[in-house]
């Protein structure tokens, strides 16, 4: 039998016995052993949906995976699950936009259900091999890591830039990494949570400021010396960390906009960006960049197992979201064959 948990509403997780799936015409079954615990999966767990995506019905969450192929051409080999699916024939897949296509199935949304289950089917061209110096555990941290890279890519970063991240959760901590792999000369991070300010320090940020302190906006100034930063990164998902990151950076700079807020809106001072010429570029979620992210952290490059701060069996998924939700620590990784 297949140990599931599935949403079934805001807060409401619910563990089941189901038969094991059968993998499909060029799938294979993989045992799920790590699945971290990403923010959206948060706003499921806490809110029902992200934006005007709610849930419709009882589905299985969790998109950052690794596990062990159980059968087929790849018996035993263990994978990180790349959890989205283009179609590879529309016309953004043409152009070069997988992560646009539009007819994507991404694991945990929709009606595909994710890895918060013991056996998944998936796609074997979408399993990616990892090398024995990597553990299960780094496997399913490069998701988030890909989401850190791709958004380096839109933020153009050169080498020698000064880079502002606006958020130091994982994804920030890992995009921190991300811009001094690529040659940032300064970066700045900012973060309301003690923990998570030490963390972006450790990780090679220069300065960690605190939004919520009344010294924010001179430490703020202080750091970019007037001038502003090349790139800013707004992770947080809030109006404020998108005026700090408006406020950051120089004009003619970018704004990048990867947080994903509690609701269908964001704002943002309008004229602060218009008499800057500000582009803005928004996240989502990654192109095909598992080979690099991979590259990354086999190389040391880029540190993903120090930020796995807690690890729960699947039978204690509710309180894996609660720890989670609360921002006790840093990444949740939930182990379904624990």
């Amino acid at each position: 039998m297949n140990l599931t948990a599935r949403f079934h509403a805001a807060g409401d997780v619910r563990l089941a016995e189901e038969p094991t799936p059968e993998p499909g015409p060029g799938e294979s079954l993989v045992e799920v052993t790590a699945v971290g615990l990403c923010g959206s999966d948060l706003h499921w767990w806490s809110e029902g949906g992200i934006g005007d995506a709610r849930i419709a019905h009882p589905i299985v969450g969790g998109h950052e995976m690794a596990g062990i192929v159980r059968g087929g051409e790849l018996d035993g080999v263990r994978v990180a699950i790349d959890p989205a699916v283009p179609c590879h024939h529309c016309d953004l897949c043409g152009l070069g936009h997988p992560n646009l296509c539009r007819h994507i199935v991404f694991a945990g949304h929709g009606s595909k259900d994710g890895g918060l289950q013991r056996y998944l089917p998936w796609p074997t061209d979408r399993l990616h091999p990892l090398p024995d110096p990597l553990t299960d555990a780094d496997g399913a941290m490069l998701e988030p890591l890909g989401v850190a890279i791709h958004a380096a890519d839109l933020g153009h970063l050169a080498v020698g830039a000064e880079v502002a991240v606006l958020g130091a959760g994982p994804i920030g901590l890992l995009l921190i990494q991300v811009a001094r792999a690529a040659g940032a000369s300064r970066v700045l991070a900012t973060d309301p949570l003690p923990h998570r300010r030490a963390a972006a320090l450790h990780h090679g940020a220069d300065e960690a400021l605190d939004p919520t302190a009344p010294d924010f906006a001179p430490g703020l100034a202080e750091f970019t010396r007037g001038r502003g930063v090349d790139v800013a990164f707004e992770i947080a998902g809030t109006d404020a960390a998108i005026e700090s990151a408006i406020e950051s950076v120089r004009p003619g700079g970018r704004v990048v906009l990867g947080g994903i807020p509690s609701t269908d809106r964001s704002s943002f001072p309008a004229a602060a960006a218009r008499r800057k010429g500000l582009t803005f570029a928004m996240v989502r979620r990654m192109k095909e960049v598992y080979p690099r992210a991979m590259s990354l952290v086999n190389a040391g490059r880029v540190d993903v197992r120090s930020l796995v701060t807690h690890r729960y069996p699947l039978t204690e998924v509710a309180e894996a979201f609660a720890t989670a939700d609360a921002r006790a620590g840093l990444k949740v990784i939930v182990e379904p064959s624990a």
